[in-house]
């Protein structure tokens, strides 16, 4: 018999967008495509499991064999169901509301209107216990102090006024062990969005409670203007005074060089090329006071930092080894909170922090190279893992924990805490963002209405038109050719995620800003600690004038297929995104001399022709 030809990439891909298709139910039929798309959206399945309640929706179910060492659902994501009234709702809004650019004042975020202190927002605790407890009845009374918490937080907040946040207990505890263990805490925000995720009631029982330090990360900063960087570092001093902040970024100098990128550029292929480590150590320091001897892992980052100027070279990653502890079970046992800070002469920093803020990418910063896998699917992290930095340094990873507040939710899936995959409905938060940045014009999108009338007008009489929400997926559906796989439709739920992901990986960029920022923006852009931010981010004073420039300056052609420059970057959110390309150096582009790229502005008008 004749053998079976393999199949081609194309095949491969095709078959694969049939596997979805069939997954989400997609029949195929409709008067329009964009009736098509809306029953695609709508009949989208849960991915749940038998035991799933009616109130609870778990989240990224992974396999599993019966015989395996651990269960890697029990750590999985549990956010509350929304009604299908409620989805239906939204999604009739993102159909017929006309979108209103908002005055940039409402991008100025108060912490205090997050998590107001009058409506309880904290987060579950670990109740007292003593030796003569058993252990099934210390988790007994844990349940039900975790029922208890949920039962006071429901009675303070009406219905529908909660933002999503973890129901999983389980995951809950991994935080209180990461807690009991660490010395310092390392609590980890994307500068992007900061207040949404640094929780006052955590820092209050960090430093109350457990009379430990924290040191805010501000991580991510290439992806935000330096005068804003400083701005939120001065209103985030303004209101914990004693708390340690570094700004941090594992890619200085690495941004986005077209908008359909899918892995940010490397310069160098290493991780020890990270802005911010020393930062950290210098932070930790001063909180130790001379308890611990830190040199050890101050020669590291020299070590690093030089191996990294020569050329062509990297760290031996042999000749270091990294001693790693997986904690599972036997971590839940009964263990009180350790009283002695910097038992036997090691600091244990414990990192801890909301999904797809970067914790796993610190970690890789700090210990030079990968130890942990990297994804932007929130809930990547199963269980916490020690990782020992040096002989008398010990870092702890934590799974992301989002806890409850009153932001939109529509903001919350910007930033990334819920799995774009899993969305019933994303074109709210589309529409979110186009209320907030220059998307229409950016990525130079035609109207359907231009579209249906074969009529040929230029991108500025599209936008004089009334868009929706529902009108820029469908825009950006036919801009990219996503079809349905059956009626060759456009496919408007997969043109949603896709712009929720260029967002949420920072190719289309949404910051906020602290309060009173537009009052004050001269003041931050004049800053005396501009270039130290600058420098930090791994560019020249120079270089921040000189962003905006042509293609032909940038020696990209704009008329290369889009399937080389894209190679559909939404097509694989599970797998390790900044991990590619860390075991050979990247090859010299032939760029010409004085050729720059700006950082902020990433999605240039003319990079979408």
């Amino acid at each position: 018999m004749p053998r079976k030809k393999p199949f081609s990439n194309k095949q491969k891909k095709k078959q694969l967008q049939v596997k979805r298709e069939r997954k989400r139910g997609d029949t195929g039929s409709g008067p329009s495509s964009r009736n098509a798309s809306v029953e695609r959206g709508g009949e989208r399945q849960s991915d749940t499991s038998d035991s799933e309640t009616t109130d609870i929706r778990r989240i990224n179910q992974q396999p599993f064999s019966r015989e395996g060492r651990y269960d890697p659902n029990r750590f999985r994501l549990h956010y509350e169901k929304e009604s299908k009234e409620d989805v239906e709702k939204r999604k009739k809004v993102a159909r017929e509301k006309v979108l209103q650019p908002i005055p940039d004042k409402e991008l100025e975020i108060n912490i205090h209107d997050i998590y107001p202190s009058e409506k309880g927002l904290g987060f579950p605790r670990r109740p007292s216990w003593n030796y003569e407890m058993t252990r099934e009845n210390l988790l007994r009374k844990e349940e039900k102090s975790y029922r208890d918490y949920l039962d006071d937080l429901h009675s303070r907040n009406p219905p529908g006024s909660l933002s999503h946040f973890e129901h999983n207990l389980e995951t809950w505890r991994q935080l209180w062990r990461v807690l009991e263990m660490s010395d310092v805490v390392l609590l980890i925000v994307d500068i992007r969005h900061p207040v949404l995720q640094f929780p006052p009631s955590m820092y209050h029982y960090i430093t109350g409670d457990l009379q430990k330090q924290v040191v805010l990360v501000l991580n991510k900063v290439d992806l935000c203007p330096p005068p804003l960087v400083i701005a939120w570092k001065h209103y985030m001093t303004s209101q914990f005074p004693h708390l340690q902040i570094v700004c941090f970024t594992s890619h200085p100098g690495q941004p986005y060089s077209t908008v359909l990128q899918k892995k940010r550029m490397r310069r160098k292929a290493g991780w020890s090329q990270a802005g911010g480590p020393i930062d950290i150590l210098k932070a930790c320091q001063e909180i130790t006071a001379g308890r611990v001897d830190l040199s050890s892992w101050e020669q590291k980052i020299q070590r690093d930092a030089v191996a990294e100027q020569l050329d062509d070279e990297r760290p031996d990653e042999g000749a270091e080894s990294v001693l790693m502890e997986h904690h599972t079970d036997s971590a839940m046992e009964m263990s009180s909170p350790s009283q002695e800070l910097y038992k036997d002469g090691v600091l244990t920093l414990g990192c801890i922090g909301f999904p797809n803020v970067g914790k796993s990418s610190v970690i890789n910063s700090l210990v030079g190279r990968k130890v942990v896998s990297v994804s932007r699917t929130p809930g990547h992290t199963k269980y916490f893992q020690t990782y020992y930095l040096s002989q008398t340094v010990k870092l702890c990873d934590c799974p992301g924990l989002v806890f409850p507040s009153r932001v939109d939710k529509q903001l919350q899936i910007l930033a990334g805490i819920y799995p774009v995959s899993q969305l019933q409905e994303p074109y709210s938060s589309v529409g979110y963002l186009c209320e907030r940045a220059s998307i229409l014009s950016v990525l130079k999108l035609k109207h359907p209405d231009l579209l249906e009338n074969n009529t040929h007008q230029e991108n500025q009489g599209s936008e004089e038109l009334n868009w929706t929400a529902w009108d820029v997926c469908e825009a950006w559906a036919e801009r990219r050719g996503y079809k349905t796989a059956k009626a060759a439709r456009n496919d408007v739920y997969r043109a949603a995620n896709s712009l929720l992901r260029l967002a949420i990986d920072g190719r289309l960029c949404l910051c906020l800003r602290p309060p009173g920022y537009s009052c004050l923006r001269e003041q931050w852009e004049n800053h005396p600690d501009l270039p130290e931010i600058i420098a930090l981010q791994g560019r020249t004073a120079e270089e921040e004038g000189t962003g905006d420039r042509d293609d032909d300056e940038d020696g990209e052609s704009s008329t290369e297929p889009e399937e080389e420059r894209d190679r559909d970057a939404d097509d694989d959110e599970d797998g390790d995104d900044e991990d590619e390309g860390l075991g050979h150096p990247r090859q010299k582009e032939n760029k010409p001399s004085g050729f720059t790229v700006n950082m902020y502005n990433v999605l240039r008008e003319n990079e979408c022709e």
